[in-house]
């Protein structure tokens, strides 16, 4: 399952995301993981949910986001929730053709391993393709 919120700076999609991962560590049985650009829900986020910094490992685009996210699961089987705040953000791009690609194989990887995904893309929703709100 792949959960996509869109919308511009200043709509709520932080304070959503904070409540998504409250929920998900009081619900799930395994590992949540949240990963952010860099140190803002430190003290909103249940100390339980596993925060990661990612300007701390130079993520430049999505097949560097693949890869750290099959690291992570690859290290840790039990993760049933990886939320990532800011996608564009984290990557530096903007809405493209890629992240469509990303999305699909987020799908694939969560059917396969069985980890729900929701992120946060700090855009305007018009500029969200077909294939970008079937997630919404």
């Amino acid at each position: 399952m792949v959960k996509v919120i869109m919308g511009l700076k200043g709509t709520g999609k932080t304070k959503q995301l904070i409540e998504l991962v409250k929920k998900a560590a009081d619900s799930e049985d395994g590992s949540v993981v949240c990963m952010e650009k860099s140190p803002k829900l430190t003290y909103d986020i249940p100390h339980t949910v596993r925060l990661i910094e990612t300007d701390d490992y130079s993520i430049n685009g999505y097949d560097c986001m693949r890869g750290f996210i099959c690291g992570l699961h690859a290290a840790n089987y039990d993760i049933t929730h990886i939320f990532i705040d800011s996608l564009l953000r984290i990557i530096d791009r903007d809405v493209d053709d890629d992240m469509v690609k990303f999305l699909d194989w987020c799908e694939s990887f969560s059917s396969r391993e069985n980890v729900k995904f929701t992120m946060m893309i700090s855009a305007d929703t018009s500029l969200a393709s077909g294939g970008v709100k079937k997630y919404f």
